[in-house]
């Protein structure tokens, strides 16, 4: 996947949606929704094809299921977390809390369950796609600076973070757009409903897991000892705050 970077659109509505899919009757439906919304669609049905994709077109998110021909859709997740890290929204008939968490867990942005209704799904793609947007272009509009704590820093044009050591740390859209949000605002508190608005554009529900999973995956990128964090703590009926001091550069 020779891509690692998804290309910014103008519009959210005028994005490029990869549709990974091996039933053809759901993957045309996708197709023809999305399309007649305003969208340029592609639509394959194994990660082969979706890698050759990848490759050779300006794509700005993802919808892949998890049920392919040849290959576990979760590892197909885990590779484009690490190397595309554009959004990504798993729509799959598994509706396992278990297979939930995980999919969060390996880098998807959000996921939806089929069968599914196409004008929430449609709702999800904007909000994600929104949200990518509003963060180019606010990098594009500030002033260059970089953040700084315990070691790390944070560069917001690059959207780009490196250790202690100088070494690079990849970083999801969900986990960088989580990160920016606690750096922007150290040692607040933010509850979940405030991360789950600003990160997936709608409240947290009593059994909704996305931000909770998030910050499990980004601790284990930051802190010294995900088991016991220092950096971002859990404030009980609250929600998390970062604890670290935070220096502008």
């Amino acid at each position: 996947m020779s891509s690692p970077h998804p290309s910014e659109s103008a519009d959210p509505s005028s994005s490029h949606i990869l549709v990974v899919e091996d039933d053809a009757e759901i993957g045309s439906l996708l197709q023809r929704y999305f399309t007649g919304q305003g969208f340029r669609v592609s639509l394959v049905g194994d990660g082969r094809a979706m890698r050759t994709c990848l490759a050779q077109e300006s794509v700005q998110l993802v919808l892949l299921d998890l049920g392919l021909p040849g290959e576990d859709g979760f590892e197909l997740t885990r590779e484009l977390h690490e190397h595309w890290r554009g959004p990504v929204i798993i729509v799959t008939g598994r509706g396992e809390s278990v297979d939930r968490v995980v999919g969060l867990e390996l880098g998807a942005d959000d996921y939806v369950t089929k069968p599914f209704d196409l004008r929430e799904l449609l709702a999800r793609v904007r909000s994600v796609l929104r949200r990518a947007l509003e963060g180019h272009r606010t990098i594009a509009a500030a002033a260059p600076k970089r953040f700084g704590f315990a070691g790390y820093r944070l560069d917001p044009q690059a959207r780009h973070l490196t250790d202690p050591q100088g070494a690079s740390v990849p970083l999801t859209h969900g986990e960088y757009e989580l990160l920016s949000l606690f750096v922007e605002f150290p040692q607040q508190v933010l509850s979940r409903d405030d991360l789950m608005s600003r990160i997936h554009g709608r409240d947290a529900g009593p059994y909704d897991r996305a931000i909770d999973v998030q910050i499990g995956r980004l601790r284990r990128k930051i802190e010294p000892d995900p088991s016991r964090p220092t950096l971002i703590k859990a404030v009980r009926g609250s929600g998390y705050l970062f604890a670290e001091a935070v220096q502008r550069e």
